[in-house]
């Protein structure tokens, strides 16, 4: 995996990093566009059904999500997701089997410690009643 990370930071196919004046306009255009999108499920309230204006906040909303994701962080962040998934498929789960064990076994551990825990309050409970009913 540390060889994938470092193939990765040396390979020259990295996509070319946007200049920070497109980057900072691409950002400005995703707030304005959610911005337009809040205030237009306002106004429109009145006018349109609510199916209506679900479908138009949804298609909105997926345009400005992917408009950042063209962004510097955008690009970060999709690979970042696509990592993520690729270790996700890597994973080996527990069979069925396995963890419903792991599950009795987490609930029968939790059960004896509440138990000690009560044991040992009611102990302590005991004492410090003993010693304030004392009449000095």
């Amino acid at each position: 995996m540390a060889l994938d990370i470092e193939k990765k930071k040396h390979t020259p196919e990295a996509p070319e990093e946007k200049s920070k004046g497109l980057n900072t306009f691409l950002w400005l255009l995703t707030v304005v566009i959610i911005a337009a999108t809040a205030l237009g499920n306002i106004y429109f309230e009145d006018q349109y059904s609510t199916p209506i204006r679900v479908v138009a906040v949804v298609v909105l909303l997926l345009i400005a999500l992917g408009i950042a994701a063209m962004t510097n962080q955008g690009r970060k962040a999709l690979g970042f997701f696509q990592d993520a998934r690729t270790e996700l498929r890597r994973i080996v789960w527990p069979s069925r089997p396995e963890a419903t064990q792991t599950t009795f076994i987490v609930v029968g551990v939790t059960v004896f410690v509440s138990l000690i825990l009560w044991g040992l309050d009611s102990i302590i409970v005991s004492i410090i009643t003993f010693l304030t009913d004392w009449r000095f």
